[in-house]
């Protein structure tokens, strides 16, 4: 039973990044600067800033599958970070430079919400697959 828990988790997770980094903007920078787009995207799967920054991410199934659960009493607990400095100014809005205000745009906020939305026909899925595979059906 833990082991399907924890499958279940990792499929949950799996699903959230799906989500989530499709949702991610990537920046658009001129050809003669020194920065490259995506580092907030790719930080989804990468373990640090300098990964995302370099391009040193996981596909997000591999990542997925190598997250840490953690249980505690019945709750079973996945936490995806996205480790890029600005990702909560991305998400949550932030002041600009000029005074003004840029809006968040809630990438992982609306993703989690459709997670929400789907998780219980995936969770069904996984539990009928292993009662098929218990009693041999």
């Amino acid at each position: 039973m833990d082991k399907l828990c924890v499958d279940c988790s990792k499929a949950l997770a799996a699903r959230l990044l799906a989500l989530v980094i499709p949702r991610t903007p990537v920046g658009k920078y001129p050809k003669s600067a020194s920065k490259k787009g995506g580092t907030l995207r790719r930080g989804w799967t990468a373990k640090t800033e300098e990964d995302a920054k370099s391009g040193n991410s996981s596909n997000a199934a591999d990542y997925a599958s190598s997250l840490r659960i953690h249980k505690t009493g019945n709750a079973y607990t996945v936490e995806i970070v996205n480790p890029v400095e600005y990702a909560s100014y991305v998400e949550f809005g932030h002041r600009t430079t000029n005074g003004g205000w840029a809006e968040g745009t809630y990438m992982l906020t609306i993703s989690e919400e459709k997670l929400k939305q789907v998780a219980p026909g995936v969770l069904e899925k996984m539990v009928l697959k292993k009662l098929r595979e218990v009693c041999n059906v």
